[in-house]
């Protein structure tokens, strides 16, 4: 038996995810690997031996390990719905990090420029985005739940994959985003729209974030929205010390995903190895 991908199957796929109320976010990081996948195999039958080439080739374009792990995840769990079990390919396995890289972590101070050089250039949408982000720890996909409703309640209400989720709206918050409304006339609905009234995408928000980092002096690699979730996430932690309830906030199911969120800097760890102070 031979196995082809096509556009009806990568279709009927998609379907799934979004009766399984999957957010938008990761039903397009699906297709999009899903079809990244296709494109390179071509008109090759998907086999076992051809998914761990395609491993292969990630790690040999340079990709990271678990940035091809996440790769994987999607292209599993298709060939699993079409029952081509026998394609799978196993993750690689990784060593539990035990910090993470200095150019990818996003700084209080670094925030700070992003929000200064979006109001210094008359962006204050932008800023506003990024502050109710970072404020409240809300992915970007749920961006859309900050309603002025919402905010009057001072609370929106989040349900992802069955499950309701409650996010608490800061007062200081609260009135930047009624002022907010105000001033663009909203009487209802989402706060953060397009010119044409729609909510903003997630897209846009990346693309207008991006815009910032050189007027802002911070390294691209470092200027994305998840990066604004993270750092609510480090926050949080360092007032309250409780694990388990920053998982509740964050919505994740399991705690060790909230622990990755925690991870300290390159160069807060080896701060901490120089406070052992074990050489003498």
């Amino acid at each position: 038996m031979t196995y082809t991908i096509t556009p009806e199957k990568i279709y009927l796929f998609l379907q799934l995810l979004r009766e399984e109320e999957r957010s938008a976010g990761t039903i397009e990081n699906y297709q999009r690997h899903i079809k990244a996948f296709a494109a390179w195999a071509g008109e090759a039958d998907v086999t076992r031996e051809l998914a761990a080439k395609w491993k292969a080739h990630l790690l040999a374009r340079g990709y990271a390990p678990g940035t091809v792990n996440t790769i994987l995840v999607p292209l599993n769990r298709f060939f699993s719905f079409l029952g081509w079990h026998g394609c799978r390919v196993k993750s690689l396995r990784i060593q539990r990090r035990m910090f993470r890289e200095n150019r990818r972590e996003l700084t209080r101070s670094e925030y700070a420029r992003l929000l200064s050089a979006a109001r210094s250039q008359g962006r204050e949408r932008l800023a506003l985005l990024m502050e109710s982000i970072c404020a409240t720890g809300i992915r970007v996909s749920e961006v859309e739940h900050l309603t002025v409703e919402a905010v009057r309640a001072g609370r929106a209400e989040i349900s992802l994959k069955g499950k309701i989720r409650t996010i608490l709206i800061p007062s200081r918050l609260r009135k930047k985003l009624l002022q907010f409304a105000h001033k663009e006339k909203t009487a209802s609905g989402a706060i953060f729209r397009t010119k044409s009234g729609r909510p903003i995408s997630r897209k846009q928000i990346w693309a207008e974030m991006k815009s910032l980092c050189r007027s802002a002096g911070v390294m691209a690699t470092k200027v994305f929205p998840h990066n604004l979730r993270h750092l609510f996430a480090r926050a949080f932690y360092q007032v309250s010390h409780d694990i388990a309830k920053l998982a509740d906030v964050l919505g994740h199911s399991s705690i060790e995903t909230t622990r990755i969120y925690l991870i300290s800097t390159s160069t807060e760890h080896e701060r901490q190895l120089e406070r052992l102070h074990l050489v003498y």
